[in-house]
């Protein structure tokens, strides 16, 4: 995913503003190597600096993203995707000339029509601050889960300083934390706010609703297709088990359904596994893969490899927790064979 910084009232002078804002970005530039971009607001303290990884309109989707007005006034850093992107700009009331197709550009019509609010509405994993330099505003917020990484912290100064990882803060913030799922921070107050308050959470909530297979199978299907919106090559990591093979499935058959409703080749699904040698996930992985007909790439690793890789693996997921890390490595070491494919 991509890679987000950003600084606010912060008391350095423009080029020091620009210079902390780039060398903490540089730290997680590994998020973002496709295009790096910066917006500096020296009178207001504020710099926003971002990492792409280009997923969606890889051409012209470059961030920070800026609103239409001439004098571009609002600024917006996105990590994640918006998976009801077009579903929200129809909405619109007010007509808005899009800058861009990436499907993180509404945020900026949605704030201009609903203020802060508009985060309600938004389906996606997320992270992302804007600045209003009209209002001299600044909004951060975090998907419901938290499955895109944020944290932020203060400067000796007193700035606020926001980033996807802990290491971009290192320098310039004397504390910082994670940032919660489900809240937004704004600048009037502050403070973290929470935004996300599902009635399931509630207590008297649960265990009230009856199954009904029919509806989950439904969520399902529509939670895979959601994530099957992109603008470049894709695949799924499959380990053969049943949660894998599911959603493989799904994904094979909504690609099937683009070819016969566009009467147009999409080439076939690519699915990867790793394991160690005998490893029963690569023989389960292989088996559902014949059965789905993917172009299935399997392979596998030492223990020593393994033990090579941790040191990276630790850097990158910023934890000591060791059922994490246990879990990570095999994923690290075929994320970067699948990068090596191109």
């Amino acid at each position: 995913m991509c890679g987000i910084v950003a600084i606010l009232r912060s008391m350095m002078n423009e080029s020091d503003l620009r210079q902390a804002a780039l060398a903490a970005g540089k730290k997680i530039q590994h998020r973002g190597p496709d295009w790096n971009g910066i917006r500096v607001f020296a009178d207001k303290g504020i710099a926003i600096e971002h990492e792409r990884l280009a997923i969606i309109d890889p051409e012209s989707g470059a961030q920070p993203l800026v609103s239409n007005d001439p004098e571009g006034n609002i600024t917006c850093s996105v990590n994640g995707e918006i998976y009801n992107y077009k579903e929200l700009a129809a909405q619109l009331k007010t007509p808005y000339k899009f800058m861009t197709k990436s499907d993180c550009e509404v945020i900026i019509p949605l704030y201009l029509e609903h203020g802060v609010d508009f985060v309600h509405m938004l389906r996606g994993m997320f992270s992302f601050v804007l600045y209003d330099h009209r209002k001299d505003f600044f909004l951060a917020a975090r998907d419901h889960m938290g499955i895109t990484p944020m944290y932020y912290g203060y400067g000796a100064d007193g700035s606020v300083w926001f980033a996807s990882e802990m290491k971009a803060l290192e320098h310039g913030c004397v504390r910082f934390e994670v940032f919660p799922p489900g809240h937004v921070f704004t600048s009037d107050t502050e403070t973290c706010k929470r935004w996300y308050n599902p009635d399931w959470y509630a207590p008297d909530h649960m265990g009230k609703t009856p199954l009904d297979l029919k509806v989950l199978r439904e969520a399902f299907e529509a939670s895979v297709k959601r994530r099957m919106m992109s603008d470049v090559p894709w695949g799924v990591l499959l380990s053969g088990g049943l949660d894998s093979s599911l959603v493989a499935s799904i994904a094979v058959r909504e690609k099937q359904k683009l070819v016969e409703q566009g009467g147009e080749w999409i080439n076939k699904i690519h699915s990867f596994t790793i394991g160690l040698e005998n490893s029963p996930d690569l023989i389960a992985a292989k088996e559902v893969a014949d059965f789905l007909g993917t172009i299935h790439h399997s392979y596998t690793y030492t223990i020593q490899e393994g033990l090579d890789a941790v040191s990276e693996v630790i850097k990158h997921l910023e934890t000591y927790d060791v059922t994490t890390i246990r879990a990570s490595t095999p994923m690290f070491l075929m994320s970067r064979k699948i990068k090596a494919m191109g």
